[in-house]
């Protein structure tokens, strides 16, 4: 399932021209198609909401395995790429331009799956995006920059959620901007599934 679906994201678009001060970065394929299918395993695949969707790859990853899904995102470019990037892989998304800060939804009980921004032009920019996905959601999925767990922690702790797992990784980041020297440049990050009223005892992994 994971291959066949890193495979069918492959065939996605990317930031036509991204924006440095929104830290606009293409997820992986690999690493999309790896959070997606995690969450299907643990049946959190349902409603799902991808705040700052960009163009669309964790939002479509999860219509595609079958979820109802809500993109959020402030750039109506970014927006109009995840339109025709749902179209090339025939999945239905929903798409709404707003700020995180000020969207809102009267249901509760989503999946949030979401790569904020790592805060590396502004300080504390995944801050905003993680304390709305825990305002709105019973599991969360989110990647940050690595040695984030003390924050992450911190406040999940504060709102009523527990981190159940914490994976690891290293990926590429492809030259985006021009003070990039490197075609590739891997960096280290860390996913975690976060889940309201989780039974204690479970482990970090």
């Amino acid at each position: 399932m994971k291959k066949e679906l890193e495979i069918e994201l492959e065939k996605l678009s990317g930031f036509d021209s991204p924006n440095l001060r929104l830290e606009q970065y293409a997820t992986p394929p690999s690493l999309a198609a790896f959070i997606v299918s995690q969450a299907y395993l643990f049946s959190d695949l349902n409603s799902v909401i991808d705040l700052g969707c960009g163009t669309g790859m964790l939002a479509i990853a999860s219509a595609k395995l079958g979820a109802r899904v809500l993109g959020i995102d402030i750039d109506r470019r970014a927006l109009l790429i995840a339109k025709e990037n749902s179209r090339k892989l025939k999945v239905k998304v929903d798409l709404i331009q707003a700020d995180v800060r000020r969207f809102w939804v009267k249901k509760r009980g989503f999946t949030t799956i979401m790569n904020p921004p790592f805060g590396i032009k502004k300080k504390h920019a995944d801050r905003p995006f993680l304390i709305k996905a825990l305002e709105i959601s019973r599991v969360i999925y989110s990647i940050h920059s690595a040695g984030s767990e003390r924050f992450v922690k911190r406040l999940t702790t504060e709102m009523g959620f527990i981190i159940t797992h914490l994976w690891r990784f290293s990926i590429p980041l492809r030259r985006t901007y021009e003070f990039h020297e490197k075609e590739f440049k891997y960096i280290p990050i860390e996913v975690y599934r976060i889940e309201r009223n989780c039974a204690k005892g479970v482990d970090i992994k």
